[in-house]
C-alpha cells in the first residue's frame, strides 16, 4: 500500500476527483502558522493508502485538480519510491535520495512554497 496526505484546501474549486480508489484513514483540521499568499490558515488534512500498483496513474490524476496559485502539493510513498505532486508537476523518486527531494524542494520554493511546508516524509 502507498500512504499520503492531501489537503482538501489545495484542491481549485469545482474538481472533482472520482476516478481514483483512496481509502482516507484519517481526517485532521490543523491551523497552519506559516502559509503561502492565497493559502488559508487552517487545512484539512486527508491522509490516505492506494494501491502501491496504482502510484503513478494516481500521481497524474491528481496533478490536475491541484490549484494553480496558492503554493500546493500533495505526497506519497511506497516501500520504495516517493510521490510529490505539484500542479502539472510530478516528482518521482527513490525514497531518501537527496537529489530527487533536492529537485522536489527547489520546484516547490519556486512556485511560492514557505520553507516549512516542503517537510513531507520520503
Amino acid at each position: 500500500m502507498l500512504e499520503g496526505v492531501l489537503i482538501a484546501e489545495s484542491l481549485r474549486v469545482g474538481t472533482e476527483m472520482n476516478r481514483i480508489s483512496l481509502q482516507v484513514t484519517k481526517i485532521a483540521r490543523i491551523e497552519v502558522a506559516t502559509t503561502a499568499p492565497g493559502q488559508p490558515r487552517q487545512w484539512t488534512l486527508l491522509d490516505f493508502a492506494a494501491a502501491e500498483a496504482d502510484a503513478e496513474s494516481l500521481a497524474e490524476q491528481m496533478a490536475a485538480p491541484l490549484a494553480p496559485t496558492g503554493g500546493w502539493y500533495v505526497n506519497y510513498n511506497t516501500a520504495t519510491e516517493a510521490f510529490v505532486i505539484f500542479p502539472g508537476k510530478i516528482f518521482r523518486y527513490p525514497r531518501g535520495q537527496a537529489e530527487g527531494r533536492r529537485s522536489a524542494e527547489t520546484h516547490g520554493r519556486s512556485i511560492g512554497i514557505p520553507e516549512p511546508q516542503l517537510d513531507w516524509q520520503d
